[in-house]
């Protein structure tokens, strides 16, 4: 329905069919998914839009609010791109600078998924945006910031880690990882340990993820980042990490028997790398 009411707006082409469609879905939000529907208006008329969907930053409807944020995310999953904001990644930052510190959780994270989008190309905007929101913070602004900047951090971007606080010049020593095994079936899990220590004469806060090295179908190896934890050692301070990772099937990752790896990324930077073999599926035994 939503889709039909935006589709109907454009082929109409007048400015006040428009509004009303843009008006009739923010109505519907609370009842109806409107975020897919309303990027065909701003396929249309981005600006237009755009506008619009400023003036509901002040509804007194989350899910209003939500729709402003959520909408116009530019890599919102599984919804149509819409190339005008893409190519103008400033486009949507009143949107959620106007909303970085409402009252709604579920807003929050609108905004802070929208923030990570924009990390994807722009990490130079989000790095801004975060420090001036930081800036002028509420008592949930440092964790909404913490979930927008994931991706980079992930990343091992110096200037994420380094406004989440996380020391890039800590003193570590890593003992790991090591497997519980070196060889797994299709289907199976691999678990590992490592333990952290800060040789270090100050506190290091650590960003602590793993990389898992999965074979491709053409014989190479492609890298996927997993968060781990995050911690402060103390001069001295021993930490030990213990995870199993699963390799039971799921429909948004295809795994191919072959050479694996598991490695730590501590701050960014790499630091130990253990192989392992993912062995094909058993073909069922014949009665």
């Amino acid at each position: 329905m939503t889709s039909a009411i935006a589709t109907k707006a454009v082929a109409d082409g007048g400015v006040a069919a428009f509004d009303d469609a843009m008006a009739t879905l923010a109505d519907l939000t609370s009842r109806l998914t409107a975020e897919f529907a309303i990027r065909t208006l701003l396929d249309h008329d981005l600006d237009r839009a755009l506008a619009a969907a400023l003036t509901w930053t002040a509804s007194p409807d989350e899910d209003v609010r939500r729709l402003a944020s959520e909408g116009t995310r530019p890599f919102l999953p599984w919804a149509r791109r819409v190339p005008g904001i893409l190519a103008a990644p400033r486009a949507t930052l009143p949107i959620i600078n106007a909303l970085y510190r409402d009252e709604s959780e579920y807003v929050r994270r609108s905004v802070a998924n929208h923030l990570n989008d924009l990390s994807r190309q722009h990490p130079d905007i989000v790095l801004e945006t975060a420090t001036a929101w930081l800036a002028d913070p509420d008592e949930n602004t440092p964790r909404l910031v913490r979930h927008a900047l994931r991706t980079l951090v992930k990343k091992g971007h110096p200037g994420a880690l380094g406004l989440l606080g996380f020391t890039t010049t800590a003193s570590i020593d890593v003992t790991g990882p090591l497997l519980t095994a070196t060889e797994i079936a299709f289907g199976g899990t691999i678990g590992f340990t490592a333990t952290i220590t800060n040789t270090g004469a100050e506190a290091a806060s650590l960003a602590i993820d793993y990389i898992v090295h999965h074979m491709k179908a053409n014989g190479t190896q492609r890298g996927k980042t997993f968060k781990l934890t995050t911690a402060t050692l103390a001069p001295g301070e021993k930490l030990q990490l213990a995870r199993e990772h699963s390799f039971r099937e799921i429909t948004t990752r295809r795994y191919h028997p072959g050479a694996h790896a598991v490695e730590l990324q501590i701050n960014g930077a790499p630091s130990g790398r253990a192989d392992f073999t993912l062995r094909a599926s058993e073909p069922p035994a014949r009665a």
